[in-house]
């Protein structure tokens, strides 16, 4: 009877262990895809034909999708080697679609796409072609554009600044970048203009802590009868670089001309953040790391973020025990990076005997 009632107990918790074993794959995933790269909204009309083809509609918003992609995460140099890639390749490297609007109105037919291209895919296409992608990380900035005619010895800054009045004139959905002009202030001014000899040096912190933002955009444009010279002071997460450039002379009562110097001038701000956030792809990191197991919605969340995260390459649940997850992951960045992208998502973790174990 003893023996009888102690192989029920071993019966009961080998049940239970199997119970555990079966709820953490339900909550877990076995092998875990990279994140989708979502781009919405992508409008396309074409004219209500006999020999419409709504395939071949659908077939172009594809590849402006994937046009405006490589614009969010390759820097404009790289622009080049990805123009010609065929529409069968970019349909392999597409996840999901949708129709989230179609219409026809006056026979015009209208549509409207949300696409999701394969992160994984994507990464090693770009690879293939020595592209380092970056990470399509938005970011709200305070741009302060400063026209000195030193002709006139005279300061524009605000609505009398032609670059200040078309410069949020023609936003493109894939800019990453946000501007946020600052509103017209006397003080401001003022204080500018006090310091019109030395702007070089002016750290202008008295007018970029009103908006509560730490990156900045100030560009100084000083303008004389023979070249106009630029000076770019910017400011990512504390990263701080000065830029001074001689460009070619800009007829400032050209609207046309400014708006189209406008768009270089945010291209080459969205390239120098671009590479700031580079993924040096060909670095891929193998961990392995060790969760308990105990918690199932935390082992979920734990998921979640390791399948959100763009440096994560890819990971999969090697083995697992009763108290233990053992997670493979490749991650396209150094151990350092490691610790400090899940330190930011509330995640911490101690080395013991070359296996990473989650506090």
């Amino acid at each position: 009877m003893k023996y009888i009632f102690q192989n029920l107990k071993l019966r009961k918790l080998y049940i239970f262990f199997l119970f555990l074993a079966v709820l953490n794959i339900f909550f877990s995933t076995g092998i875990s895809f990279a994140k989708t790269f979502s781009i919405n909204d992508v409008e396309l009309s074409t004219p209500f034909r006999i020999n419409f083809n709504k395939n071949k509609i659908i077939d172009k918003g594809f590849v402006q999708a994937f046009n405006q992609l490589m614009l969010s995460i390759v820097q404009s140099k790289d622009h080049q080697k990805l123009k010609k890639i065929p529409l069968n390749q970019i349909k392999s490297m597409i996840e999901t679609f949708s129709i989230k609007e179609e219409k026809f109105i006056n026979e015009i037919y209208y549509i409207k796409l949300n696409v999701s291209f394969n992160k994984k895919i994507i990464f090693d296409l770009l690879e293939k072609k020595n592209i380092f992608p970056s990470l399509p990380e938005k970011k709200d900035i305070i741009f302060i554009p400063i026209i000195v005619d030193q002709n006139e010895n005279q300061i524009k800054m605000f609505s009398d600044n032609t670059i200040y009045n078309h410069w949020n004139s023609n936003t493109k959905q894939f800019e990453l970048l946000n501007y946020i002009l600052p509103t017209e202030d006397l003080e401001d001014l003022n204080l500018v203009k006090k310091n019109i000899e030395n702007l070089e040096n002016f750290e202008f912190k008295e007018i970029t802590k009103k908006y509560n933002l730490e990156n900045y955009i100030i560009s100084i444009f000083f303008i004389d009868s023979n070249q106009t010279r630029l000076l770019n002071k910017i400011s990512f997460d504390d990263k701080k670089t000065l830029k001074n450039t001689l460009i070619k002379k800009i007829n400032f009562n050209s609207d046309s001309e400014v708006i189209k110097f406008i768009e270089i001038l945010k291209t080459t701000f969205e390239d120098s953040w671009k590479s700031q956030n580079e993924i040096n792809t060909s670095v891929k990191l193998p961990l392995t790391i060790s969760v308990e197991n105990s918690n199932n919605i935390k082992i979920y969340q734990l998921e979640e973020i390791l399948s959100n995260l763009d440096l994560i390459y890819n990971f999969y649940i090697y083995k697992f025990d009763n108290k233990n997850n053992i997670y493979k992951i490749i991650f396209n960045g150094t151990p350092d990076k490691f610790i400090e992208v899940m330190k930011n998502n509330n995640y911490e973790f101690e080395i013991v005997n070359k296996l990473w174990v989650m506090k």
